[in-house]
């Protein structure tokens, strides 16, 4: 029950990026837009992605307004639609990154991401070279509220539960197996639970501790790839120390 877990220390990245607010509801605005246009219904009791993209964007406090012009743009029959990309390489030091996008022109975001890959000491390579490194799982963040966490591990774990953690701030985190994922989602609305953040995640095999010179640069270069608007997430497989995670935040 460590405040420091491994999700934390993979998450220290999206921690820090979550504090570009602006950022982050454009990200989830495009996940609901993608989620009406698909689900073919605005009513999120019809429609689960939908459901589920909402309740990200509460989870970081998204202003109603934005949710309903994303709704309203994915309803909108003139609005783009998005592809799914994914692309992998080596950043500097030989970290894997697997960079997940959702992009309305896939030439423009190729030439971006290959642009990053090569301006910061890295190289974009091909499909399938650093995917093998990770697995895809369901994670799910919440506060712990009025739970006990033996009781809760109860519940989720017929649900397909792998783990069920509790930081130092109450915040409960719980991974799934990739096909585990709906599963999950459905008990906890039957347990009245609702994520702080839902989302299927590329979560390292093996993570790798690194230098601190190491995890500076690799980091510095996923600021970049954040600033793209195409982008959704990166991830890596390091496994950031202690004494690392405090000295970036210092900064």
């Amino acid at each position: 029950m460590s405040g420091h877990s491994k999700w934390s220390k993979i998450k220290r990245k999206k921690g820090a990026n979550d504090q570009k607010k602006g950022k982050v509801f454009s990200r989830i605005a495009k996940e609901i837009t993608i989620a009406v246009k698909e689900g073919g219904s605005i009513d999120p009791a019809f429609n689960s992605r939908l459901r589920l993209a909402i309740a990200n964007g509460k989870g970081v406090n998204m202003p109603k307004d934005n949710i309903q012009r994303a709704i309203k743009k994915g309803s909108d029959t003139n609005t783009a639609n998005f592809d799914f990309l994914t692309y992998e390489g080596m950043a500097s030091g030989g970290v894997p990154l697997f960079v997940e996008c959702l992009s309305d022109n896939t030439n423009r975001t190729l030439a971006n991401v290959r642009s990053i890959f090569n301006k910061y000491g890295g190289s974009l390579g091909a499909t399938g070279s650093v995917a093998f490194m990770f697995d895809r799982k369901g994670i799910f963040e919440f506060p712990i509220g009025e739970w006990d966490i033996d009781d809760l591990t109860m519940e989720v774990i017929d649900a397909g539960a792998e783990e069920v953690e509790v930081d130092d701030e109450g915040t409960v985190t719980i991974s799934t197996g990739y096909s585990d994922f709906g599963n999950m989602v459905s008990k906890l609305e039957e347990l009245k639970i609702e994520s702080s953040s839902a989302s299927l995640q590329m979560i390292p095999q093996q993570p790798v501790s690194v230098s601190a010179s190491t995890a500076k640069s690799v980091l510095k270069m996923i600021d970049f790839f954040d600033e793209d608007d195409d982008v959704q997430a990166v991830y890596h497989n390091m496994d950031l120390s202690e004494e690392i995670m405090e000295m970036l935040n210092n900064e």
